[in-house]
């Protein structure tokens, strides 16, 4: 089954926060578009396998029904939810930030 990946609009301020750093603080434009490329590539990936994939194991985020997709090759995460045919990416982490305290 393929699912219709839908970004909201706090995961797209996220990725672009993200790109921005690499961009403005890090000058590595490089870096920039290869996160941008991972991005991409995972959400393809996504629409393929957001239902086989399994619940976060925080009960708070259970009870709100995110699951969590790791980027290919970068240290980035996204949180989503699946309803219907839709997977919904609601934010996107870097895996050293505390995303637990940040979505409770």
């Amino acid at each position: 089954m393929g699912y219709n990946v839908i970004v909201t609009e706090d995961a797209e301020n996220d990725l672009d926060r993200f790109i921005r750093y690499l961009l403005l603080e890090k000058k590595n434009e490089q870096a920039a578009r290869n996160l941008l490329d991972d991005f991409e590539e995972t959400v393809s990936i996504l629409s393929i396998v957001a239902g086989s994939l399994k619940l976060c194991e925080n009960p708070r985020m259970i009870e709100q029904g995110y699951k969590r997709i790791d980027f290919q090759r970068h240290r980035y995460f996204m949180l989503f939810r699946v309803e219907g045919n839709n997977a919904i990416i609601d934010i996107l982490f870097h895996e050293l930030q505390d995303y637990e305290k940040k979505i409770l």
